[in-house]
């Protein structure tokens, strides 16, 4: 293979007349142009070939195919043109056309993966084995994209339209077990005769001892037409509920139904002329784009490019069994590492292991573990209250409260105990780790561990350095974060980080709105219809106004010029409401946790703004929802510029992905920095400019960076000669 190609495939034709084409693209061998080209190649030559009968599709190295080449949508998507610009070439005029209808029959040899374009070239062969632990997929819609292969046609033929709709919609993988069960695949066979027996029955269809399948016109598995369209009426109207701004969804679900209405014919060409549109739409750039920067948060230069290897992490240790800790104990346990969680008192510690039998007993409920499985894994947890079994610990993560006197005592005495190569990790989301360790002699071993809330749940672990921290403790905790299956972003030491720092202005644009005569539950309302989980309210009342005060208060010393400070929930908790755990916050909550708005509010809103002296504006009482979506994300926009500026994240990319799994920001807006690009510079800037001379100066004022990349006219995720957090 040339240094030039991007994967091939290679035909190897045996003395039994069954020509084997192997796709070759690790390490998922999947499908570029390279790629598609020689199986095209391949494949005609096999079917002009004399002494070919039959013809076997496999992939090298116990992978089938992981589908198509990401890379080349997103050529496309930059306008570079395609090998195959004429639609409609490779789907029905090569697998239809030539591969299904051809008079040689196909037969494809599952492993590992067949998800994606991989798996509709299998779908367009005549028969289909696969291993049982090969997984099976169409996983495009998760791209912004829809199947464009066939796909949308084949599959409901091949398992019935109610399966098939979840396959594509949710993005839903089978195992090869489950696929057999389906009907997605023939047989199930062992890795060792996977391709042997490929070959035995790709020549047994020739010889006509099995049918020949063309799944493209199979109908046994399809519903009556009524029927069908009841089940398409009903995933269009959870597609609308659940999923309001994909449009996607809606689009993939007109293709299949014009499949069943008007012919599978009929359905390729809409297919085909449908992924035209659905590729270059913003929802596909900014979900391709958020793919490709949570895959480059593993890269961290100084950490990754140096040739140092992640030491073995063989037990943890916990400080601390509250929420947090308890949530931590469980996304550990639950990758097989054993922990020590201590408390300061035997009643503490059991509610600890209490709360972390409980997460696992929720897996259970749901299906998702079986009991003995919960056995094996609670058995991992044992509870202690002092430091005596901390001896031969590899990481101790603190999750206390966030007590600064209390946490700087605690790494004191982890010094004590811990041995020399114990990684000191902190939970903290908002404390400066300087702070925290500058009691101790071992700061090169102290790193920030932040997780979020459920953190056996919630997907970003955010590791936090120093300029003390040492490389190998950060790739120490790279590799404990992917196997607990989190996402780690490495960020700078400031207060806040990264998520918390950029995020703060979020809950302050939305009191110092309200006390200027905004309505709080239509803020909530345009936030959510933006696509976030939750309003900045709803949220306040989920996190609790404990929590949400004390973070407010770190941030106003560190950074007083830019902090609103409103009275409103002070007001609130003064008078017995908490957020959702007391019943009461912003909203009210029933029985079952369901929040509805409090006529009662407006009261502690108007004591709030006679406190802060905040006059109504009219302007701001009428607010469109566009407005309010930029009010509230403009200032936390300039914030992340400054997390920039000052080195405390590495690249844009990583704050796209931290918006994304730390905060809930919609991914299908590709993160917030890659949103507010899609906006442009200038017109962020000139609206906080706005805002700053006629609702309030400091709060809204655009800081140097956004200003720079203003004038320039430049994104705001180009690279700049900023400081940074060098290792």
């Amino acid at each position: 293979m040339g240094s030039n190609t991007e994967g091939q495939t290679v035909m190897e034709v045996g003395s039994d007349g069954v020509a084997v084409i192997t796709i070759i693209n690790p390490p998922v061998n999947s499908i570029s142009y390279d790629v598609l080209n020689s199986l095209i190649e391949n494949l005609k030559q096999a079917l002009h070939r004399d002494d070919v009968k039959a013809l076997v599709f496999t992939g090298e190295k116990g992978k089938f195919s992981g589908g198509f080449d990401i890379n080349a949508f997103r050529r496309l998507q930059s306008g570079r043109k395609a090998e195959y610009s004429r639609p409609g070439y490779a789907s029905v005029e090569i697998l239809t056309d030539t591969l299904e209808a051809a008079h040689k029959p196909s037969v494809a040899a599952i492993d590992g993966l067949a998800l994606g374009g991989g798996l509709e070239i299998a779908l367009a062969c005549h028969a289909r084995l696969s291993t049982p632990t090969a997984w099976l997929g169409l996983p495009e819609l998760k791209l912004g994209l829809v199947p464009a292969f066939g796909g949308t046609q084949r599959l409901p033929r091949l398992v019935g339209l109610t399966k098939a709709l979840e396959m594509m919609l949710a993005s839903k993988q089978v195992k090869g077990e489950e696929a057999f069960t389906l009907g997605l695949v023939d047989a199930i066979v062992s890795p060792s005769e996977l391709v042997k027996t490929a070959r035995q029955w790709a020549l047994d269809i020739a010889e006509c001892r099995r049918p020949r399948v063309a799944s493209l016109y199979k109908t046994d598995k399809l519903e009556p037409l009524g029927k069908a369209k009841e089940i398409l009426k009903i995933s269009r109207e959870q597609a609308r509920k659940q999923a309001p701004n994909l449009k996607h969804l809606l689009v993939c679900i007109d293709v299949i139904e014009e499949g069943i209405v008007s012919g599978p014919r009929a359905g390729l060409w809409k297919e085909v002329d449908v992924f035209q549109g659905v590729l270059h739409s913003e929802t596909s750039k900014s979900l391709i784009h958020i793919f490709y920067a949570e895959h480059g948060t593993s890269k961290v230069t100084g950490v990754t490019d140096i040739g140092l290897v992640p030491r073995r992490v063989k037990k943890v240790a916990i400080l601390g069994g509250g929420l947090m800790g308890s949530g931590i104990a469980t996304a550990l346990i639950l990758s097989n590492y054993p922990v020590i969680l201590k408390e300061v008192n035997e009643k503490f510690l059991q509610a600890g292991i209490g709360r972390v039998r409980a997460n696992l007993q929720s897996q259970v409920k749901k299906g998702k573990m079986t009991q003995e499985n919960f056995d094996k894994t609670i058995s991992l947890l044992r509870g202690v209250l002092d430091y005596e079994n901390f001896r031969d610990v590899d990481m101790v993560i603190e999750a206390v409260i966030e007590n600064l006197s209390l946490k700087q005592q605690i790494f004191v005495e982890l010094e004590k105990y811990c041995p020399p190569h114990c990684i000191l990790a902190t939970n903290t989301s908002t404390i400066d780790l300087n702070l925290i360790g500058e009691r101790t002699k071992s700061q090169h071993r102290i790193v920030g561990a932040h997780f979020f809330s459920p953190a056996h749940i919630m997907p970003l672990l955010e590791i936090v350095h120093t300029k003390h921290t040492s490389p190998q403790v950060i790739l120490d905790l790279l590799d404990v974060g992917k196997k607990i299956k989190k996402t780690p972003v490495v960020v700078g030491n400031c207060t806040g980080f990264a998520v918390n720092r950029m995020f703060f202005p979020y809950s302050q644009s939305a009191h110092l709105l309200v006390e200027r005569g905004a309505n709080l539950y239509q803020i909530d309302n345009a936030i959510t219809k933006f696509g976030m989980p939750m309003g900045p309210f709803r949220l306040s009342d989920l996190v609790g106004f404990g929590t949400s005060l004390a973070g407010r208060a770190q941030f106003s010393q560190s950074y007083p010029e830019r902090t609103y400070i409103s009275m409103l929930m002070s007001l609130l908790q003064e008078d017995g409401r908490a957020g959702e755990s007391t019943r009461k916050g912003y909203y009210l909550y029933d029985d079952k946790r369901k929040a509805k708005p409090d006529p009662e509010i407006q009261k502690y809103i108007e004591k709030a703004r006679n406190i802060s002296g905040a006059s109504i504006d009219p302007k701001l009482e009428k607010l469109q929802e566009k407005d309010i979506v930029e009010m509230i994300f403009f200032p936390v926009v300039n914030e992340a510029c400054r997390v920039l500026a000052e080195g405390i994240a590495y690249k844009a990319a990583d704050l796209d992905v931290a918006s994304v799994k730390g905060m809930g920001f919609p991914s299908y807006r590709g993160g917030l920095i890659f949103w507010a690009d899609s906006l442009g510079s200038k017109y962020i800037h000139s609206k906080l400019e706005e805002w700053s001379s006629k609702i309030h100066g400091e709060f809204f004022k655009p800081c140097a960076y956004l200003a720079e990349r203003a004038a320039k006219g430049a994104p705001l995720s180009s690279p700049v000669e900023q400081a940074k957090a060098r290792l």
